[in-house]
């Protein structure tokens, strides 16, 4: 599927036909996906016949020699016998809820992973406008499909990917602004939030266990069967204007949760 086959498609002026005609599109879409992957996994295995090392299969390709592993299983391979399990090669803690003061930070994650003796690095993703899902959506008081600023960066421990964090911001309130430029926000985003005339009022932070998405799965280099946590935080403004909703996707078996308790009134 190209640009070109989505613009036919969305041009489609009606809506229930231009629906259909995408969902037929993406269903040839996947299958055409399923079939490169197997003739991908064909060309890694006759590499190997050929004498090329995994590493330097990864290093032809840009990716890490586990990539290449996980690439070569494939979705429906079954080992013969339950591999030996040797652990996770990172684990980063997240504390919910986040302590102000690091929240404050210039990052979260660069904080909270020196405090844990890990080497911490960033990179950005995407800056930029996107159709808002559902759950964007209801957290940023918009309707479903309209178009949010979002600001996507990975997080990686030892240089291993363990986090996806993003960003939404309504484009009403943002668009022009520094939260809709390119880059890190300097000094921090917060700052840029305040200079726009918003006082933090409160927050609300939801957790979800679920298998990834695709792009989360070949982002964080994941193992067929390993799930993500999705940390969901929705921030409102003092007068409880919905301002900034941030979506952190965990490699689940990379981190440990702590939970905080409200002082006082911890018990066993």
């Amino acid at each position: 599927m190209d640009l070109r086959t989505l613009g036919d498609i969305s041009a489609v002026p009606d809506p229930i036909e231009r629906a259909r005609a995408i969902s037929r599109a993406m269903t040839e879409q996947q299958g055409v996906t399923e079939e490169a992957a197997k003739i991908r996994r064909g060309a890694i295995a006759e590499a190997r016949e050929n004498g090329y090392s995994l590493e330097q299969i990864a290093k032809a390709l840009g990716v890490t020699p586990g990539r290449v592993s996980q690439m070569r299983k494939g979705p429906a391979a079954q080992a013969p016998t339950p591999p030996v399990t040797q652990g996770p090669p990172v684990i980063v803690q997240r504390a919910l809820p986040t302590d102000p003061k690091t929240r404050g930070s210039v990052s979260l994650f660069l904080v909270e992973a020196e405090r844990q003796g890990i080497s911490p690095g960033r990179r950005m993703l995407y800056v930029g406008p996107e159709p808002a899902a559902e759950h964007i959506a209801a957290c940023l008081h918009v309707e479903p499909g309209d178009e949010v600023i979002a600001r996507r960066k990975m997080m990686t421990a030892n240089d291993v990917p363990v986090r996806i964090a993003t960003s939404f911001f309504r484009s009403d309130l943002f668009a022009g602004t520094r939260i809709a430029e390119p880059e890190f926000v300097k000094p921090t985003l917060q700052a840029a939030i305040e200079a726009q005339g918003y006082a933090f009022g409160h927050a609300e932070e939801t957790l979800t266990a679920r298998p990834p998405t695709r792009f989360e799965a070949d982002t964080l280099q994941l193992d067929p069967g390993e799930w993500v946590v999705q940390v969901l935080r929705a921030s409102y403004a003092s007068e409880g204007e919905p301002i900034h909703t941030l979506e952190t996707i965990c490699s689940a078996n990379r981190h440990i949760f702590t939970i905080g308790q409200v002082g006082g009134l911890d018990e066993f």
